[in-house]
């Protein structure tokens, strides 16, 4: 009795929304923290003097509302954003619930994959009702989550680069700083995040104070291929499912997402009636030379569940999990 208590309530909240003049479109940014990254202070653009309140407003400008979307960067590893709309995204059974677009393109008319940089996803229900992201939140498992070679709570740290590092390009010439940022994570592993020719700007966000970023949650195994063998042609492959920027946008059921995938800490299964906030970040940790650091960029998302006058909703198919 209890399940078909919630299902009802699902349903009725998505018809009630229907209804309304609630917009289908995202509504606000909470936070933006993106690791650093080739186009962290392009996408969206700093500004000299620029606050963490002013890239927050940039960031809405770019994503939020009806308008033409613009692009946001995540960053390599565990750089996020937390988004939210303007009523709770309903959980109706059989049925995806909202979709995220990004940046993800094919190699070829005949393929689906070739840049992908998927970017994990996580829901949380505004249960203490104050309207901030201060609530449990659950990861929404696509086509990795349980298979071995992807990582659970795992922790990365970035390092602000120290202007006294000693400075080297590589020998293919498109790497002018090899040891630009430094990292190290939980595994006790220490890398770098290069500086490539084509993005001279700082990589590490220039609003935060901090001289360290740290991030936790779960690693996706890479998907980079070079396939030239000497780091000139990298493919990055596309997981089967649940990820943001893993496949081209006119993939409307491979770029959308049920609220029923979500899993607690421990992947079991938990059941949310609606969810009032996103959270998605960069879930891949690799380096693919002169294309840099793999870094999920969303474009805009939207709940499937409201319709908008002269602008139709996707239709997803749903997906065997």
């Amino acid at each position: 009795m209890e399940h078909l208590h919630i299902t009802c309530a699902s349903l009725c909240l998505a018809a009630a929304l229907t209804a309304t003049a609630a917009s289908p479109w995202l509504h606000r940014v909470y936070s933006y923290r993106p690791a650093p990254g080739q186009f962290v202070n392009d996408l969206p653009e700093h500004e000299p003097g620029d606050t963490e309140a002013d890239m927050l407003a940039k960031a809405e400008e770019l994503l939020c509302g009806d308008r033409t979307p613009g692009t946001v960067t995540l960053g390599a590893y565990g750089g996020y954003i937390i988004v939210g709309f303007d009523h709770p995204v309903a959980n109706v059974p059989g049925q995806r619930d909202f979709v995220i677009y990004g940046n993800a393109f094919s190699r070829d008319s005949s393929s689906r994959t070739g840049s992908s940089e998927p970017g994990i996803i996580m829901v949380s229900e505004d249960t203490n009702g104050n309207g901030l992201p201060d609530d449990p939140w659950y990861e929404l498992a696509g086509s990795e989550y349980y298979k071995p070679a992807t990582r659970h709570a795992y922790g990365i740290t970035y390092h602000r680069p120290d202007p006294a590092r000693q400075i080297e390009s590589d020998e293919s010439g498109f790497l002018d700083d090899v040891y630009y940022i430094a990292w190290d994570d939980t595994d006790g592993t220490h890398g770098y995040l290069a500086k490539n020719i084509y993005h001279d700007q700082d990589y590490f966000p220039k609003w935060v104070s901090e001289g360290e970023l740290s991030f936790t949650g779960t690693l996706l195994a890479p998907n980079a291929v070079d396939e030239s063998g000497e780091g000139r042609y990298y493919v990055l492959y596309s997981y089967d499912w649940g990820y943001v920027d893993n496949h081209p946008n006119d993939y409307a059921d491979l770029n959308s997402f049920d609220i029923s995938w979500a899993v607690d800490s421990h992947g079991n299964p938990v059941h949310l009636p609606a969810i009032d906030f996103v959270r998605v970040y960069t879930g891949v940790n690799q380096y693919c030379g002169w294309l840099g650091e793999t870094s999920t960029e969303l474009c805009r998302a939207r709940d499937l569940h409201i319709a908008e006058p002269g602008v139709p909703l996707p239709d997803p198919k749903p997906r065997k999990q």
